[in-house]
C-alpha cells in the first residue's frame, strides 16, 4: 500500500508546472492528508470555505484597496467631503475590501494623530424606503436632534453642511452605501440627493457608494458631474482562473492537512472564472464538493461494514486502500459540484438551440457584462453582427433577428419589451449569465469568445 501511495504521489506532484500550482505543491510536501471522517476536521475545512468566514488577509485586490485608502486619506486629512463609487460583478471582493481599508484608515488616523472620523454603514436594501438613509446619516450625527413636521432629515442635512458654526466641533464622517442600487431602481432623486451633500461648503462626510452594476457611473455620471458632485469610480474586475486559485489556497493554508487535490480546485477556478469570476461562487462549490466526498465515505463505509458482517471478517488491507484513496477532494468530486451548481434545464435548453440563436445569446452576455441591465433589439443586433464577424459565420438579416428573439422570448429566456419601433424594443436576459456561459463555452464557436 505505500509503494501505491508513493506514485500516486508521484503523478500527483508531477502534474503541477504553474508558479501557483508549484506553491501549492509545495506546501502539500510538509501537510499530511485529512481525514474526513473526523468530525472536527469536516467542521473546519467547511468552515474555511465558508462565504461569512472573513480571510485575515484580502488578497488580489491590494491595488482597488490603496486606491480606495489613499482617497480617504487626502480627504481626512484635507477635512474636505467627496464620493466615490466602487463598481464591480457579485463575488469580486468588493464589500471585504472596503472592511479592511475602514479597519488600515482608523489605525492610521490613529498613527497620524488625526481625529479618527466617524463611521455610518449600511446596506441600502435594509432601508423601510429610500430617503431613510438621510435619516440615519442625520442621527448619526446628532443622536438627540428631533425634527418638527415641516423639515425633513434631507432638508436638515443640506442645511446643517451650509453653516459652518454648526458644524466647527463635528468629527468627519465616512458613509458606506452598500448595495447602491437600490437607489436607483426606487427613486433616483435620492441618489443625486446623496451624493449633492458632499458638495455643500462646509459638509463633512466622504461617502463611498458600492454596487454591482458597473454602467451606473456612466448613466449618472454627466448629471452628476453638471451637479459638482463626479464621484471618482475604482472597479472591481471579475477574479481570474489564476486568482481564484490563490484565494483558495490561502484559505486552506490555515488548515494543517491537505483537503483537495490541485486538479480539483484547478478545475473550479477555471469554471467559475470562464463563467462568471465570483469567489462567492466558487467557495460554495468546494464546500459542495467536500460534502460530496462525505457523503460518498459514508456509502461506502456503509457497504464495507455490510460486507464484513457477512464474510465474518474485516480486511484490514482492503480499508487502508480505501483510506488513502479517499483522503481528498477529487477532480470526480469537483465535477460533479460543478455540474451541480451550473448543470440545469436552462442549461440543456441553451445547448439545443439553433447556432443564430446562440449568437445572440452569447452577445447579449457579452453586452451585459458591462453591468448594463437591458438593451435594445437595435443594439443588440449589432453585437450579434459583430460576434458573427469575428467568429466569420454569416448573419442574417434584421427581421430574422427580431423573430429569433421572439423565440428567444417565448422559452423564457430573453425578455422582449413592447415599442412601436421594432429595433426600439427593449431586450433584458431571464435567466442568469453564468448559466448561458457555462452552456456556451464548450461550444467549438463560443470557447474562446467568452473568455
Amino acid at each position: 500500500m505505500h509503494g501505491i501511495g508513493r506514485d500516486l504521489d508521484e503523478k500527483v506532484m508531477s502534474t503541477r508546472k504553474s508558479p501557483v500550482k508549484k506553491k501549492l505543491s509545495d506546501s502539500f510536501k510538509v501537510k499530511p492528508n485529512w481525514n474526513p471522517q473526523d468530525v472536527k476536521q469536516m467542521s473546519a475545512v467547511k468552515e474555511a470555505l465558508h462565504v461569512s468566514t472573513a480571510p485575515s488577509t484580502v488578497v488580489c485586490r491590494d491595488n482597488e484597496q490603496k486606491r480606495v485608502l489613499e482617497f480617504c486619506k487626502k480627504h481626512l486629512e484635507e477635512e474636505k467631503a467627496g464620493s466615490l463609487y466602487v463598481c464591480g460583478c457579485p463575488g469580486t471582493g468588493k464589500s471585504l475590501s472596503l472592511e479592511k481599508v475602514r479597519q488600515s484608515l482608523f489605525d492610521w488616523s490613529k498613527e497620524a494623530g488625526l481625529q479618527p472620523p466617524d463611521l455610518l454603514s449600511m446596506n441600502c436594501t435594509s432601508l423601510i424606503n429610500t430617503s431613510e438613509i438621510f435619516s440615519k446619516i442625520l442621527f448619526n450625527l446628532q443622536p438627540k436632534k428631533k425634527l418638527n413636521g415641516s423639515t425633513s432629515a434631507l432638508q436638515h442635512l443640506q442645511n446643517l453642511y451650509s453653516q459652518k458654526q454648526q458644524l466647527s466641533s463635528m468629527k468627519m464622517m465616512i458613509i458606506i452605501a452598500d448595495e447602491l442600487d437600490y437607489l436607483i431602481t426606487r427613486d433616483r432623486a435620492v441618489l443625486y440627493d446623496l451624493f449633492m451633500l458632499t458638495t455643500f461648503p462646509f459638509s463633512k462626510c466622504i461617502l463611498i457608494g458600492i454596487a454591482n452594476a458597473i454602467d451606473l457611473a456612466d448613466r449618472f455620471l454627466p448629471r452628476l458631474q453638471s451637479m459638482n458632485c463626479k464621484p471618482l469610480v475604482i472597479t472591481f474586475q471579475a477574479y481570474s482562473k489564476d486568482q481564484i486559485i490563490r484565494i483558495l489556497q490561502e484559505r486552506l493554508m490555515a488548515l494543517p492537512y491537505i483537503v483537495f487535490q490541485p486538479q480539483a480546485l484547478e478545475l473550479c477556478a477555471r469554471k467559475v472564472a470562464a463563467a462568471s469570476g465570483d469567489m462567492r461562487k466558487a467557495l460554495s462549490i468546494c464546500r459542495n464538493a467536500v460534502e460530496i466526498l462525505e457523503a460518498e465515505l459514508r456509502e461506502s463505509a456503509s457497504r464495507m461494514n455490510s460486507a464484513s458482517a457477512e464474510q465474518g471478517s474485516f480486511d484490514q488491507q482492503a480499508a487502508a486502500a480505501f483510506e488513502f484513496l479517499n483522503s481528498q477532494v477529487r477532480v470526480d468530486h469537483m465535477a460533479l459540484a460543478l455540474s451541480n451548481t451550473f448543470k440545469s434545464p436552462v442549461v440543456d435548453t441553451i445547448q439545443s438551440l439553433p447556432l443564430h440563436q446562440q449568437i445572440i445569446l452569447c452577445s447579449a452576455v457579452k453586452f451585459f457584462r458591462g453591468g448594463k441591465k437591458d438593451t435594445t433589439v437595435g443594439e443588440l443586433n449589432k453585437l450579434y453582427m459583430d460576434v458573427c464577424k469575428k467568429l466569420l459565420i454569416p448573419p442574417v438579416g434584421t427581421l430574422e433577428i427580431l423573430s429569433m428573439c421572439r423565440v428567444l422570448h417565448d422559452q423564457g429566456l430573453l425578455k422582449l419589451g413592447q415599442s412601436r419601433e421594432d429595433k426600439s424594443k427593449r431586450v433584458t436576459l431571464k435567466v442568469d449569465e453564468s448559466d448561458i456561459t457555462f452552456a456556451l463555452q464548450g461550444i467549438r464557436f463560443f470557447g474562446n469568445f467568452l473568455q
